[in-house]
């Protein structure tokens, strides 16, 4: 319990050393349009095999265009099942987007991590994996996670899938997919 309050004190920390007020109410009411216009989203994807040495996890922040604006990929220790290696890709895509962006919203093809998001006491042996999500989200005031079908969360699958596939530990953020990486047909 003491940890999760101390990831509450450093959310809440980081959130006012990055607050900035407006010199005048009409600057806060054109930040306020600009952020609900936006609407930006960051796609995850976590594909898992028993028989692969690394669990994947890949996301993918695109803004109301629909043009990426950055992309990460990364292989873990496999983990037990697919649904712990989708909440562990939830888990650091949220932790990418506090580094890296504004973004709140969240798109997986994945249901049932939704249905954990939303009712985690109907999964008790994810405890410990969602009061990390949990914790995460208190830094999210407008968190959301929708439910995208897979044929749109190609580009955040490959990734994953790449991770996984990889030899060795992997970890990736940028704004393109890397030139050793195979091109999803979605990005050509």
């Amino acid at each position: 319990m003491e940890l999760v309050r101390y990831a509450e004190s450093e959310c809440q920390a980081w959130f006012n050393a990055n607050e900035r007020i407006p010199d005048n109410p009409r600057e806060l009411h054109n930040e306020e349009l600009q952020a609900i216009s936006l609407d930006n989203i960051c796609m995850v994807d976590g594909p898992w095999t028993s028989m692969a040495q690394f669990s994947g996890c890949g996301w993918v922040w695109k803004d109301s265009l629909g043009q990426t604006q950055l992309m990460g990929m990364r292989n873990l220790s496999r983990r037990e099942t697919s649904l712990h290696s989708e909440v562990e890709a939830l888990r650091w895509a949220m932790e990418s987007m506090l580094l890296h962006s504004s973004c709140q919203r969240f798109g997986t093809d994945c249901k049932d991590l939704i249905a954990m998001i939303r009712e985690p006491q109907a999964w008790p042996s994810f405890a410990t994996e969602l009061e990390a999500i949990k914790t995460l989200q208190l830094c999210f005031p407008e968190f959301k996670i929708s439910h995208i079908p897979r044929a749109q969360n190609g580009i955040s699958d490959s990734l994953a899938k790449s991770a996984r596939s990889f030899y060795r530990k992997l970890c990736y953020i940028g704004c393109s997919i890397p030139v050793w990486l195979p091109r999803p047909s979605q990005v050509l």
